[in-house]
């Protein structure tokens, strides 16, 4: 998930909310003169930090389909989904119709994960895999389809964290700190899809803030690409994980006041910790999440 390097700040702090189609040409020029600078800008900053360290290569593809418990797929389907959000607000913002956006903002979500792609695929310590085309696909296309049918994200893609022991056994390649962990270790992560009831009914007295979420995490994992590593002796064991819990649709939360409501909206794009139902090896408990 090497894209979280570069755009992760773009899901909480770009997101505009408008729903006006009164065209602004000057706003247009800004949407697009910043996703110009954007994406060309952090595709140079990703190559300097991230790809040249390691060897070049002709370009090849590779199957990483399974690596990482399918979380690193989880991953990129999650960015293609808030990128694609985030690229909406904007095209809005500046006066673009619904229809119109919604097809450019899936378009260029998807489009710039395919450049991040690319760069894998000339890289010898990586290489394009269709897998991560296939999950940013099923992202992009999640956020574009409902918007197409219900001109709103009934479906959500989430992100949570929690702390995870297994960084500190192989700190090069689970992050070292803080800020590396977030993006290395997936034994922290855990993906959502929440949905809200009650905004499928017109007349209910379910409150439409309230979502139904179902995730999924892995756990043991120390190595990408086997599910069992041995360190210090001791043989660790990967596991997926299921969870079921509740959370917050922030952008359906009775809130009067215009800039407070905006302000929360993109909180939406974070499971917030709520007490939930896991289920890992035949094993149900309770536990935060």
């Amino acid at each position: 998930m090497k894209s979280w390097v570069i755009i992760s700040f773009l899901l909480l702090g770009l997101k505009v909310t408008a729903q006006h189609d009164t065209t602004h040409p000057a706003r247009k020029w800004i949407v697009g003169g910043t996703n110009a600078a954007l994406w060309g800008g952090s595709t140079v900053l990703l190559n300097e930090i991230w790809y040249k360290d390691y060897p070049r290569s002709s370009f090849h593809t590779f199957n990483d389909a399974s690596n990482w418990r399918y979380m690193d797929k989880l991953g990129h389907g999650y960015t293609a989904y808030q990128l694609a959000n985030v690229e909406y607000a904007a095209w809005r913002w500046a006066g673009m119709k619904p229809k119109s956006a919604t097809w450019l903002a899936g378009g260029i979500g998807w489009g710039y994960l395919m450049t991040v792609e690319i760069l894998d695929g000339f890289s010898e310590e990586w290489g394009f895999s269709w897998a991560d085309v296939t999950a940013n696909t099923g992202g992009s296309g999640l956020f574009v389809a409902q918007q197409l049918i219900w001109n709103e994200q009934r479906f959500q893609l989430k992100f949570g964290y929690k702390h995870s022991p297994y960084a500190a056994l192989r700190p090069t390649i689970l992050g070292s700190t803080a800020s590396e962990r977030l993006l290395k270790d997936y034994n922290a992560q855990s993906y959502w899809l929440a949905v809200s009831p009650g905004l499928f009914f017109k007349e209910t007295s379910f409150p439409k803030w309230i979502q139904l979420a179902v995730g999924y995490s892995a756990d043991k994992m120390l190595k990408g690409d086997a599910d069992a590593y041995m360190i210090n002796g001791f043989t660790y064991h990967a596991q997926s994980e299921y969870a079921l819990s509740l959370d917050i649709d922030w952008a359906q939360l009775p809130i009067k006041r215009p800039w407070l409501k905006k302000l929360v909206k993109p909180l939406n794009s974070l499971k917030i910790p709520f007490p939930s139902v896991f289920w890992r090896g035949g094993v149900c408990y309770v536990g935060m999440m």
